[in-house]
């Protein structure tokens, strides 16, 4: 045999070795993981749920609860996942000797301390959650995660400045959601690196400054959400370039100027678009209208001023609209024409213009709205005549609140054909006549206020069916006759308010039925007799008053 010839007995001799080396490997890397795990284990102070019962040598470690391991090789740990578990204790440094870990889950979960470093080191993670914990402290560097995709930190109480935050984040993230912790700085230039990143969550920090230009560089990006944070300055123009975007919202911070004209027409895609409690003033651009796709837009409680677009009927797929406590007005029919183009968005759920500048009649399409409407919000305005009786024609309606107007005639009626009704806010206006009976109808009714108008009549007796109701409030008006024992056995009532009145005859004793009972205002009635003993009996009561009447006796409760 010379040098240059392997016999076959040598070449078996040598694979065997090889194998052996192999199966070693693999050993040693099995071994390094399950120690790791039990760290880990070591780490946790409070089990709720017995999730290590099964971290045992009973069982291969890649059968423990929570963990996976890879197919092709069965000694290498891929996924931890013990999310939701009521875990307390500390995240144990020892997870990042978990080469091969792809997904890491410990959300919703009591982990406190501070994101160990080794976790920036994990060069297969590609999902890691660590949401709604106490963790705190910084962020470590994740640069070294190379295959990181998505990560969420959000619900924790971490701090530092968002640019570190960034610049130690590989730039290939598709999915970045830092919500709900105490970050600060500003969104840095170096945001525009991130040209995979299609989710950006950042709401709920005291991240400050202007919106950076650069934002306008990522190409994918669907959702942008920055609300409540002390972000300042125009708005930023580059975000029109997001063709991409479905999800803007920059709710709650200290944004002001002008909407760019174009607006509607930049975004194919955007289905919501929040800009709530903002400093934007100007004009609604009517180019809203062309984001076609659009579900919500909600741009309350900002300075915007003008007429409601009618072009905004364009927006077939429109779900809700907010645009209360603005300066928005109507003075002429036609500027009202915004309400009849809503009647071509037939999914629509919730519309607010409270607290506007809204003057003259309701059209009478707004009957014609969604059959599907269940929110209706007009009051703080300046809206005269009666409510239209198409209003009846709503009958998926839930809320109904027309309060702070200048509404006069009689409450319809009609109201008591919207079976779905919860909560009916009627103050503040000068309707007059009679107070429904047919309201007994609205079965599902919890509030129930029409104080300061120019009622008169009986309190019908009927409103005793109201079973679910909490709160009832008709002061301020002219309604007469006896307080009906009937709201008294309503087993959910909380607040009774029939004060400033010219009701008469002495008070029901069924009033110690009310057992939540909290709040119970008579006063300034013509009400006589002696006050009942019962009353004693109302044990959640916080306050009662009487004054300005022709009661006599006292009173004695039962509970402490």
């Amino acid at each position: 045999m010379t040098m240059g010839i392997i016999t076959v007995g040598q070449f078996l001799l040598l694979l065997m070795a090889c194998n052996a080396h192999v199966a070693v490997g693999s050993f040693n890397g099995s071994q390094s993981d399950r120690i790791s795990l039990l760290e880990f284990k070591k780490a946790i102070s409070d089990d709720p749920q017995r999730v290590f019962m099964s971290w045992n040598d009973s069982i291969h470690f890649c059968s423990w609860e929570g963990v996976l391991c890879r197919l092709k090789n069965l000694h290498r740990v891929t996924s931890l996942d013990l999310g939701g578990r009521g875990l307390v204790g500390t995240i144990s440094p020892s997870l990042g000797n978990l080469t091969f870990l792809k997904y890491l889950f410990l959300p919703n979960n009591g982990f406190i301390g501070e994101i160990p470093p080794s976790l920036g080191h994990l060069p297969r993670i590609q999902y890691l959650c660590l949401s709604n914990n106490t963790l705190q402290g910084q962020t470590p560097d994740f640069a070294n995660c190379s295959s990181l995709k998505k990560l969420w930190l959000d619900g924790n109480h971490f701090v530092g400045q968002m640019p570190i935050l960034l610049d130690n984040m590989p730039t290939r993230l598709q999915y970045l959601q830092i919500s709900r912790n105490n970050l600060t700085g500003t969104i840095p230039p170096c945001i525009g690196n991130f040209t995979t990143l299609a989710w950006l969550y950042a709401t709920y920090n005291q991240i400050h400054g202007e919106i950076p230009s650069q934002i306008g560089n990522l190409p994918v990006l669907q959702v942008f959400e920055v609300m409540r944070n002390k972000l300042s300055g125009k708005f930023q123009l580059a975000i029109l370039n997001l063709s991409s975007i479905v999800d803007l919202r920059l709710s709650s911070n200290y944004l002001n100027g002008e909407l760019p004209s174009s607006l509607g027409s930049s975004f194919p895609n955007l289905q919501f678009i929040s800009l709530y409690h903002n400093l934007f003033n100007g004009h609604i651009p009517s180019s809203l209208a062309n984001a076609s796709k659009l579900i919500m837009v909600d741009l309350s409680d900002n300075n915007f001023t003008g007429v409601v677009p009618s072009s905004i009927g364009k927006l077939e797929e429109l779900w809700g609209l907010n645009l209360e406590i603005n300066q928005l007005h109507a003075r002429s029919k036609q500027d009202w024409d915004f309400m009849y183009s809503l009647t071509n968005c037939t999914k629509l759920w919730g519309l607010s213009l409270a607290d506007n500048q809204l003057e003259g009649q309701i059209p009478d399409s707004l009957g014609n709205l969604s059959m599907g409407l269940q929110m209706l919000y007009l009051g703080i305005n300046r809206i005269s005549g009666s409510i239209p009786t198409g209003i009846a024609n709503l009958r998926s309606l839930n809320y109904l609140a027309l309060g702070g107007n200048h509404l006069t005639g009689a409450i319809l009626e009609q109201l008591g054909n919207l079976e779905n009704l919860r909560q009916i806010l009627l103050p503040n206006n000068n309707f007059t006549g009679h107070i429904p009976s047919s309201l007994s109808n609205s079965t599902q009714l919890i509030y129930l206020t029409m104080y300061n108008n120019q009622l008169d009549g009986n309190i019908p007796p009927s409103l005793g069916k109201l079973k679910v109701l909490q709160v009832i409030d008709f002061s301020y008006n002219k309604l007469h006759g006896r307080i009906p024992k009937e709201i008294f056995n309503i087993p959910t009532i909380e607040i009774v308010d029939f004060s400033f009145n010219s009701l008469d005859g002495p008070l029901p004793p069924e009033i110690g039925n009310a057992k939540q009972l909290e709040y119970l205002y008579l006063s300034s009635n013509n009400l006589s007799g002696a006050i009942p003993d019962m009353i004693g009996n109302c044990e959640s009561l916080l306050e009662l008053k009487l004054d300005q009447n022709f009661l006599i006796g006292s009173i004695s409760f039962q509970h402490p």
